[in-house]
Parts: structure tokens; C-alpha cells; sequence
């Protein structure tokens, strides 16, 4: 049996057997960007530069994503005359020694010979305090659209798959991760990146998929129109369609994600990708690609653009929010979610304070919370100028 056929029934036991969601006394929050870009490919920074600001910002697992490759083999790097470029390499030359940086001045420019996964992981990593996982953007496309998933802990690298149509296009990428994942034995989830990049996926196509359980309800790029327009829904709108398709389908809630997608570490602003803007924070026992997998998988953590939890738990159908709150920051608190047999989402309350609680009752088909803070985000994109977190959706257990 394909392992995406037996996906959403694990994944429905998982969520019926996970409705307590307190802090056990052996769990601790983690908190994680699961997509970021080097001069792999197309980011603009040496990867362990990049490693240093996740970790020296109060991040613990941080999964380099670059498009179509990993950080394998041998690759060189041409750096751009650009004199921001030059000095960031002299600033890197400087900072890591040249027994470790590998470079030749060739009449081009400067060539730097990039290290690899296995190379600079070795750098960063400590037991319980950072990890580095290994990840790839499959960056295929059809009819000139733009469809891009990540695969997180990928054991080899996996070549984009083509396909018929869009969503079979999406679906084949699917299958080829789930596949390498009932192969090797290792957790490998796969996440739709962007659904509003250059508005390539629909609420339909996406309902359309088979083991599919992440996608980003946030992204940091600065093209990616999160917040849609006035012929396409947001992401987080889109969330909830897919969620309402998928219970009608018998399929596992589909979880969101906030992510970087940072591109670009020398310029800063609206117009450019940058780090720091979305990550998630997950909770379970230990810091492993298996036990971060784990958790996410039974919905056990939430995304933030700077709002910082200090409770979340939903138990015996009561879903309970408190904030870490910033003085002099007010929030409001808003559970979504949609009735049994209603068709498009609603807000069943917003609270304005730094807690609540909400009652899951058997009308409702799955409730979430959002929480918005009055503090501006200090780079934001698009109209998403306040911090916020997102906590993932839950079902009734009556």
C-alpha cells in the first residue's frame, strides 16, 4: 500500500489521540524556520552565515531549502563585484579562517568553493540546542506557474516530477517524497510552499491532493501575496477551504506553517525576502528531525510572526490560549473555524486580552485561533504590519 494512502488515516488517529495538548514536564518548545535559501541556489549569503543568525537569534532547528539541489558535492561560487558582496565575503574569509574558506581570484572575479551539509552542520549543532535539517525545494511548474513544495529531512535529492495538469504535477512531487519516505524509514514530509505565488494554486487544486498535511499559511517572500486580492483569497482564507474539503473527503486537517523563505541578507526591507519574519514553534521531548516531525504531525505546534505563547492546549474540547505578553502590547484573541455543513468559515469570538478559552461543541467541523497583537512587526510584508501567531485547527472529540 502507498504510504499517501495511509497517511490521512494515520493522521486521524493521530489527531483523535492527541486532543490534550499540555506540556508534558519532558517537553519544551522549539522554534524553527523550515525554509531558507543559500548560494545553493538562489539566496545570496554562504550557508554558514546564515546558520550563525538562526542560531544567535534564539532559533533551534533552521532546514536550508534551496530549489532543485542539496548542499552536496562540489560547487563553487562566483561573488558578484557588487562591493556589498565583496565585503561580506571578506567579512566571511575573516570570520571563518582560510584553512576553512576555499577560494581562488580567477580573472572572473572571486570563486568560493561552498561547503556542504555534512560540512557546516558540524559547526552549528549541539545536542538539545541546534539542529540543522536537511531539506529541499522541489521547484517544478506547469503551464508557467510557479509549484513549489518543500521536503523536509530529505534523504537524497529528488528531481522535479512533471506531470498532466497542475494539481497532477503537485501530486506526483507528493508521491516521490512519501515514497522516499517508505523507503528509508526516515519521518520526510513534504509542505506546499506559497499557494498565491503568482496566484498558481487554487483552493480546488489543493483540495484535490492526496497526503498532503502542511502548506504556508505565512510566507516572508515579498511576492508571494499572502493576504490575496480582490479576486484571490488569503492563504489564511484558504486554509479553512481546504480544511472544510478535506473532512467532507474524509481526509486528516491540513496544518500552516510560517516561514522565511529569506533570499537575501545584505539588503533589508518590503521588497526583499528576508530572515526573521515567520517561523513555528513545536513542542515535544527532544530535538530530533523525528520527534520535530512527530509533533507537527499530531498539530502540535503553532506558527507566529512575533506573538510568543505561554499556553496552548486543547482538552476535552476546550481550546485554551495565553500569551507571553510584551508590556504595553495589547492582543486580541480570535477563534475561526466553521459550522457542521457550512460551506465557507466564520469567527466564532475574539477576545481582546492576553488569554482565553473556547468551547469546541460537535456543530463545528474544527476550530483554530489567531492572535494579533497591536505591536508592529519590525520588516513586515504586504498589509501584514502586526505580529501574530496562528494556532493549528482541532476537531471535536464529543
Amino acid at each position: 500500500m502507498h504510504v499517501y494512502k495511509i497517511l490521512p488515516l494515520l493522521g486521524l488517529i493521530l489527531l483523535m489521540g492527541c486532543t490534550s495538548t499540555q506540556t508534558e514536564p519532558d517537553q519544551r518548545w522549539y522554534k524553527g524556520n523550515l525554509h531558507t535559501h543559500s548560494y545553493w541556489s538562489d539566496g545570496d549569503e554562504f550557508p554558514e552565515v546564515i546558520m550563525d543568525w538562526y542560531k544567535s537569534h534564539g532559533y533551534q532547528f533552521v532546514a536550508l531549502s534551496d530549489h532543485n539541489t542539496l548542499a552536496e558535492g562540489e560547487q563553487w561560487k562566483l561573488i558578484s563585484e557588487d562591493s556589498v558582496y565583496q565585503a561580506a565575503f571578506r567579512n566571511y574569509l575573516e570570520e571563518y579562517g582560510s584553512d576553512w574558506v576555499v577560494y581562488d581570484e580567477t580573472p572572473e572575479g572571486i570563486r568560493v568553493k561552498l561547503k556542504t551539509f555534512e560540512e557546516y552542520k558540524t559547526l552549528f549543532e549541539e545536542e538539545e540546542e541546534f539542529l540543522v535539517i536537511q531539506s529541499e525545494e522541489i521547484s517544478d511548474s506547469f503551464e508557467g506557474k510557479p509549484l513549489h513544495m518543500n521536503v523536509t529531512n530529505v534523504q537524497s535529492k529528488i528531481e522535479p516530477q512533471g506531470g498532466n495538469s497542475l494539481v497532477d504535477v503537485l501530486q506526483r512531487n507528493i508521491d516521490k517524497i512519501l515514497q522516499q519516505r517508505e523507503e528509508t524509514g526516515k519521518p520526510i514530509i513534504p509542505h506546499i510552499n506559497h499557494p498565491n505565488f503568482y496566484y498558481a494554486i487554487t483552493v480546488e487544486q489543493m483540495a484535490a491532493l492526496e497526503g498532503e498535511r502542511f502548506f504556508e499559511v505565512y510566507n516572508g517572500h515579498h511576492m508571494v501575496q499572502n493576504s490575496g486580492d480582490e479576486e484571490h483569497v488569503s492563504t489564511e482564507e484558504m486554509w479553512d477551504l481546504i480544511n472544510i474539503a478535506y473532512l467532507e473527503a474524509g481526509k486528516p486537517l491540513i496544518y500552516g506553517l510560517a516561514t522565511d523563505d529569506s533570499h537575501n541578507y545584505h539588503h533589508h526591507g518590503e521588497e526583499f525576502s528576508n530572515a526573521g519574519r515567520g517561523w513555528i514553534m513545536v513542542r515535544t521531548d527532544s530535538l530530533s528531525p523525528a520527534s520535530i516531525i512527530t509533533a507537527m504531525e499530531a498539530g502540535d505546534f503553532y506558527s507566529s510572526t512575533g506573538v510568543t505563547l505561554s499556553k496552548l492546549s486543547h482538552e476535552n474540547n476546550l481550546l485554551s490560549i495565553e500569551v507571553d505578553a510584551e508590556p504595553d502590547v495589547t492582543y486580541s484573541i480570535s477563534f475561526i473555524g466553521a459550522r457542521e455543513g457550512e460551506a465557507a468559515p466564520e469567527v466564532f469570538e475574539t477576545v481582546e486580552n492576553t488569554s482565553a478559552s473556547f468551547e469546541v461543541t460537535k456543530d463545528m467541523q474544527f476550530v483554530r485561533a489567531k492572535i494579533t497583537s497591536s505591536k508592529l512587526h519590525p520588516n513586515p510584508i504586504e498589509d501584514i504590519i502586526y505580529e501574530m501567531a496562528w494556532t493549528q485547527p482541532v476537531i471535536p472529540s464529543y
